[in-house]
Order: C-alpha cells, then sequence, then structure tokens
C-alpha cells in the first residue's frame, strides 16, 4: 500500500469525497505538456493491472499496467511516440487541503486524434523488457540476472543487492539451462521471480519492483464501501510445489505436511536445473515456504476505491456475506 496520512485514510472511506485527476506528458523530444482536471473527458480515463493472469495464484509474473487517458487537446499527436504520461489522484483532507498520490509513469503507446480530443492508450516500463535475450550463459544469483535485465533495459530496479541477496534462494548461483523456452528479458524475470517466489511489477516510481503475497492486512472493507461484491464459498491454500527436472524428465514434488492444500506446478523452469538433488529440493522447499503464506478468498468487488492500494495488498471484508476473519489479495484492479 502506498504510504498516505492518516487524514487521508479518513478521507477516502467517507461516503463523499472531493478529489480530481492531474497529470504531465513529456516528449521524448522534452517538450512538457500538464494537464488537469477540466482537460479530461469525463469518463474516458481508465488503469488496469493485475499480478496473476487467472482465478489462482500465480509465481514470477510480470504483466505490465495499462492506462487509456482521452484528452481536450491540441497536442500534435506525432510527437507522442514514445511520451512520458504521468498521473496522479488529488483527495481532499477534512482540512481542506490537497493529498497527491501518484498512481504511475506510462510510455504512450497509441495516439489517436479526434475533432477536439486526443485519445492516448499507454502501458508502463514492463513492456521495456520485450528485448530480445541472448545471455544464455550467464552465471549469478538473483542480484545478478535482475541487474543484468534492467540495465538492458533501461529500468531502475527497486532494491538494492542486499536486499536481494536477503530473500530465500536470493545468494544461490543461478545458471540457465540450454534447452529453453526463454527468448526475451521480460522471460527471464519470469524465471527469477518464481526462483524468489514473487512476482514482478512496475511500481508507482516506474521502478522494477518484486513483491511477495503477504498474511497482514492494510486495509478493511465494510459493506458500506461495496457497491457489488461476491466471494467464493472456499480458501485458496497451498502445500506443495512441484517441478519438471528436464535432465532426468521427471516431475519432483515437494510438500508440506499435511499437504491438504493446492499445488503450484512450476512447470520447466531453465534455472532450477542445475545443481545437486540437494539444492533443487533446497530451492523448492523455499519458493513454498514462501507461497505457503496464501490463505485468501477469491473475490471480486465493485468499490468505492482507494488508489493507495496495491497489487498483492491483502484485504479483510466484513459486513453482508463476507467472512470478516479470512483474508482476501488484491490480485488485479481496474480504476475508470
Amino acid at each position: 500500500m502506498y504510504p498516505v496520512s492518516d487524514a487521508f485514510l479518513r478521507a477516502v472511506q467517507e461516503n463523499t469525497r472531493n478529489y480530481c485527476w492531474t497529470g504531465q506528458i513529456t516528449t521524448k523530444g522534452g517538450a512538457v505538456y500538464p494537464f488537469v482536471y477540466e482537460d479530461i473527458v469525463k469518463g474516458s480515463g481508465y488503469l488496469t493491472a493485475q499480478c496473476c493472469g487467472s482465478a489462482e495464484i500465480e509465481l514470477g509474473t510480470v504483466y505490465a499496467a495499462e492506462m487509456g487517458i482521452t484528452l481536450f487537446s491540441q497536442i500534435d499527436r506525432y510527437t507522442l511516440e514514445g511520451a512520458e504520461v504521468r498521473l496522479s489522484y488529488h483527495l481532499r483532507l477534512a482540512d481542506g487541503s490537497f493529498e497527491e498520490v501518484p498512481m504511475g509513469i506510462f510510455e504512450v503507446s497509441e495516439a489517436n486524434r479526434t475533432a477536439h480530443c486526443l485519445e492516448l492508450k499507454t502501458y508502463d516500463y514492463m513492456l521495456r523488457f520485450e528485448k530480445s535475450f541472448n545471455g544464455f550463459e550467464t552465471v549469478g544469483n538473483a542480484w545478478a540476472f535482475l541487474d543484468l535485465c534492467c540495465k538492458a533495459c533501461n529500468v531502475v530496479l527497486a532494491h538494492t543487492q542486499a536486499e536481494i541477496e536477503a530473500m530465500p534462494n536470493g545468494t544461490e548461483l543461478l545458471s540457465i539451462y540450454p534447452e529453453n523456452d526463454i527468448e526475451t528479458y521480460r522471460d527471464v524475470l519470469y524465471f527469477v521471480g518464481q526462483v524468489l517466489g514473487g512476482f514482478f511489477c512496475i511500481n508507482r516510481e516506474g521502478k522494477l519492483e518484486l513483491r511477495k503475497y503477504g498474511t497482514q492486512p492494510v486495509m478493511e472493507v465494510k459493506s458500506r464501501h461495496r457497491f457489488t461484491s461476491s466471494f467464493s464459498d472456499f480458501i485458496t491454500r497451498y502445500t506443495a510445489v512441484s517441478s519438471t527436472n528436464l535432465r532426468t524428465q521427471t516431475a519432483e514434488y515437494y510438500a508440506l505436511e499435511p499437504d491438504d492444500g493446492l499445488t503450484m506446478n512450476l512447470a520447466v523452469n531453465p534455472l532450477l536445473q542445475f545443481g545437486l538433488e540437494e539444492t533443487r529440493g533446497q530451492l523448492c522447499r523455499n519458493i513454498l515456504n514462501d507461497l505457503a503464506v496464501v490463505s485468501y478468498v477469491p473475490f471480486d468487488s465493485s468499490t468505492i476505491g482507494n488508489p493507495a492500494l496495491d497489487l498483492g495488498d491483502v484485504l479483510t471484508f466484513t459486513g453482508g456475506q463476507a467472512d470478516g476473519s479470512q483474508t482476501a489479495c488484491i490480485t488485479s484492479s481496474n480504476w475508470c
């Protein structure tokens, strides 16, 4: 969750709120075009992000966030190829002041013009990693792979070397097995994310960030804060992982006791192919320990919204059909 003041948290849960959106477009040529809420066509904006592609929890995912907006603007659309767009949310607090929450940094993918409006479709920096990868003899720990990817694709890493190496499997020596499905740096991130037991996203500062699934709720969502909601009648939790060993052509299975939950299939991870059987086993067990904290009720809800919430944040829902003793995790969001 993005750090905000207590006054913001109180204001965002009120029955009514006073807020606005602002932003700034910066072209590759250095031209800067700020815009305010009066410049935004009402109902035109959206921001979508996700860390899972299905109803199940996933590891290693590298999804790009998408933002679209229509502006009353006469900017030449041909100058906006690859332009940077920054978007911010401003909420009025009880004392009359406004608190700003940055919503991210995006790059223009499409710019279309109508008679009076400029339509923009943008994506965050994750698409920069869609660059051909040819470092198949690379050897190093997770930090070395992340540092290589970020430097090659001109994206800043949100973590220090010490932070990455302090994670389970963070100091293990990794190497890419020759038989692999790696085509881009984004694929490399996917496999490194699996080894580290988390998922990647581009944070609000435009940096590559590894997030892990947690257990501590950051907010309670009461019935008066949501318009619609549906909750599954089961809890998603994992007690085993499975990883395919290419050399032996077998699926290796690692489980907790009791093994009465779901199994995360890591399939063929080229970074988990070398080393002794004991080393591979320890790597997979460390991944399982990160995954074992997951105990979430799948849900779908339309709420009044809190722009400070991030992917991976854990929530509790109370009131109505919600069970306040269970937790749920934000795996996708759609602001509009």
